[in-house]
């Protein structure tokens, strides 16, 4: 096994483009040869297939041999019980890294930028539409990948150590795997607020805010995950008992007032505006402290991934999954084509000055014309579900 992605990555700025280029390949060629059996346990327990993420060094972070290794699995077993722990946005842009010059890489006929969105979307939408029950165990920091294999399943299961956000526009992404879909649907406007802001949500949180459906003491997994194993015939029904039981006797934060309840009608009110300027226009005139903090958050955002972001979801909130993930695939491509989200990486990874120089800079710049063609057909190259 080669040397950490990390260490690589924070080479390329100082390299001609073509040495740049050789390191990305020879990552990529590298990525090929490890051990790809154990970064991911895929085992067969009574009636269940249990799905475990098994690279703790890297955070858990989903590449594209685990994502073909998971896939087959929920095509068998009784049910799927899916382990995530840790699987952190960062840790899952260092596995996309070697995207840091898909211009370049096309030249020679690389395909990662694509073949790595379409897989993991074909995944999302694998689990999306399981007709077996799913069970999620989200025990950790879940972010990018990890977001895309729990939340579209029928139960996701979160712990006092769970922290979710969506944090993309902060590096000239958008809150793709299937959250075009998700989000627009959680009550209210909260989750145009998650996406726009990468606000965190933690523990009992995520139930309450419905990304959750169940909160269960993290200590208490393994029994839960003895329990869901020993149903003899694990109808989503059943599975829903089991779950429910722990569920009830989880006392922890049961009394905690949910994160955002005091500021949900302003949430509602400053972001159901049409476009990113309305609401920019919104927290301004409201002059709230909260309005306020939000605004300076918001304000450090790729303006491009704002604007991409709120089409998405407003779209996305009248599509059935498998048409969001069609769009955001095309909006994959524009991000891997385009010049923010290899200055995001840059600014929060690579040089780590957490001053990204975004382009177009301001809101007004990014026109309605580039936005379009974000989300514009690739016709032949479309997302094929």
């Amino acid at each position: 096994m080669g040397p950490p992605v990390g260490l690589a990555v924070r080479q390329l700025p100082r390299l001609k483009p073509f040495s740049r280029l050789q390191i990305i390949l020879q990552h990529l060629n590298m990525s090929k040869t490890t051990d790809s059996a154990a970064e991911v346990l895929l085992e067969k327990r009574g009636c269940a297939g249990v799905i475990t993420m098994n690279r703790p060094k890297a955070l858990n972070a989903l590449n594209l041999s685990m994502i073909r290794q998971i896939y087959p699995q929920l095509k068998v077993s009784g049910f799927i019980l899916t382990q995530l722990k840790f699987i952190h946005l960062l840790a899952v842009l260092n596995i996309k890294l070697p995207l840091f010059s898909i211009t370049d890489a096309g030249k020679v006929g690389d395909r990662l930028a694509q073949d790595f969105f379409r897989e993991e979307y074909i995944l999302n939408n694998a689990v999306g539409t399981c007709q077996k029950p799913y069970v999620a165990l989200i025990d950790g920091i879940t972010m990018g990948g990890g977001v895309g294999l729990s939340v579209h399943g029928h139960f996701r299961v979160a712990t006092e150590k769970t922290l979710f956000a969506m944090p993309e526009t902060a590096i000239g992404l958008f809150p793709d795997v299937g959250g075009g879909y998700f989000l627009p649907r959680l009550s209210g406007k909260i989750g145009y607020y998650l996406a726009l802001t990468g606000f965190r949500l933690k523990g009992r949180d995520l139930q309450k805010a419905g990304i959750a459906t169940h909160f269960v003491e993290s200590e208490k997994l393994p029994a839960l995950e003895e329990d869901l194993i020993a149903l003899k015939s694990p109808s989503k029904e059943k599975v829903a008992d089991v779950l429910n039981s722990y569920h009830m006797k989880c006392k922890i934060d049961q009394e905690k007032q949910f994160v955002l309840d005091e500021h949900m009608d302003k949430i509602n009110s400053l972001f159901s505006a049409n476009t990113m300027e309305e609401i920019i226009q919104n927290l301004k005139q409201d002059g709230s402290p909260f309005a306020l903090k939000q605004l300076e958050t918001i304000n450090k955002m790729s303006p491009t991934s704002l604007k991409m972001t709120l089409r998405q979801l407003r779209e996305g909130a009248s599509m059935n999954l498998q048409d969001v993930l069609t769009m955001e695939y095309r909006l994959s491509q524009a991000c891997m084509s385009g010049h923010d989200f290899y200055e995001g990486v840059r600014a929060v990874l690579i040089d780590k000055d957490q001053v990204p120089k975004w382009k177009p800079a301001t809101l007004e710049e990014v026109t309605d014309e580039f936005v379009d063609n974000c989300f514009k057909s690739l016709r032949n190259s479309d997302l094929k579900l």
